[in-house]
């Protein structure tokens, strides 16, 4: 994905700075070139499929892909640009479908189109099935002056495979091109699909844009013991001030006009003991299969299962706001967001003696 790197602002202005992409957009290397052979065409087909794989595992759904909307980098690199029309998670019915209709007819899913809700994942899935197609082909499998009759084209999957495509490559597309959501080929077995797999790397992700945690990696690389002990001279958790306090305010902080809902961070406060606050996160998240360290009011865990970024690990600090009042920060350290914030959930249920207020709290106590 084209990526924004910073946002700046100022009394009157928002500075937002963007990834540099010098390659232009797929759709005029298709237009000058023509239509691409296979290794090129699954090359483009494989980066596109980690990326809105990436989006779906944030809850984010684009709904208007085509080679319009992909971009090249100075390396040749695909990247997936302009969610003016993209649709989060949260935005989903009571019955977990979609409802608007919206994206580019010629690379709209059918079940968009009958206009009973749709699955933001199926369908983004079926675009990147058109665009492969006039990757190898050149041209759209569903193509009509007549836009009636191109909508009955595709709530039917009614096109025609060229010749020169390889068996593979046909199976595939089929496969994608299935106007039942229900009986798709799932991003997971595109994954392990035998065409698909040539030459296959898998993504790596850069976790430079992650919180910065050299404090708490620092605390676990101390020679000194790390676990908490109950004695007096103990260190105490750190104190919060008020200036810390209010740059934690999302009203000032002017990245949070542009995150996602699903963060890296976030808070709790409670009335208890912060020794108990420890205490508890360690009983809570043990049968979530998380190992942890921790020291005095640091605490490091670790899932032992891999997610689909590998090994979540999320670091935990408690703060003390006021004598019987405290803050606890709960962060991504490594892994997937998504699975982060399902595993707060999980946790914060279990803590539900010991919160007092979570962040949501917070924000709506605020506007109140």
């Amino acid at each position: 994905m084209a990526i924004s790197l910073q946002v700046m602002g100022s009394k009157t202005k928002i500075f937002i700075v963007l990834e540099f992409i010098t390659g232009g957009e797929l759709f005029d290397k298709i237009v000058n070139d023509g239509r691409m052979w296979e290794d090129e065409a699954r090359k483009y087909f494989q980066q596109l499929i980690n990326a809105v794989d990436y989006c779906h595992s944030r809850g984010v759904y684009h709904r208007d892909l085509k080679p319009e909307n992909l971009l090249l980098d100075m390396n040749g690199n695909l990247k997936v640009s302009d969610f003016g029309l993209s649709a989060l998670s949260q935005q989903v019915r009571d019955d977990g479908l979609l409802h608007t209709t919206c994206g580019t007819p010629n690379y709209v899913a059918p079940e968009v189109l009958n206009d009973r809700g749709y699955d933001g994942t199926t369908a983004d899935l079926w675009s990147c099935g058109v665009i492969l197609f006039v990757l190898l082909a050149g041209y759209l499998p569903f193509d009509d002056s007549n836009l009636m009759n191109l909508y009955k084209k595709i709530s039917v999957a009614e096109f025609n495979c060229p010749p020169w495509l390889s068996l593979g490559a046909m199976t595939l597309l089929v496969r994608i091109l299935d106007p039942n959501p229900m009986t798709r080929i799932t991003i997971p077995e595109i994954l392990e699909d035998d065409w698909f797999k040539k030459g296959y790397q898998a993504p790596v992700f850069d976790e430079k844009y992650d919180a910065n945690l050299d404090d708490v990696e620092a605390v676990f690389n101390d020679i000194e013991a790390c676990h908490v002990t109950e004695k007096r001279e103990e260190e105490e958790p750190a104190p919060m001030n008020a200036f810390a306090l209010i740059s934690m305010s999302k009203g000032l902080n002017l990245g949070n006009l542009f995150e996602e809902e699903f963060k890296r961070e976030t808070r709790f406060t409670s009335k208890c003991p912060a020794s108990e606050i420890i205490n508890k996160i360690e009983e809570a998240a043990k049968p979530l299969g998380f190992n942890f360290q921790k020291k005095n009011y640091k605490m490091r865990l670790e899932n032992m299962k891999a997610g689909r970024k590998g090994n979540l690990n999320v670091s935990t600090e408690v703060f003390q706001v006021a004598p019987s009042l405290h803050m606890v920060e709960v962060r991504k350290a490594k892994g997937d967001t998504l699975e982060f914030h399902k595993f707060f959930k999980k946790l914060s249920s279990s803590l539900k003696d010991v919160v007092w207020k979570t962040e949501e709290d917070m924000q709506d106590s605020k506007k109140g």
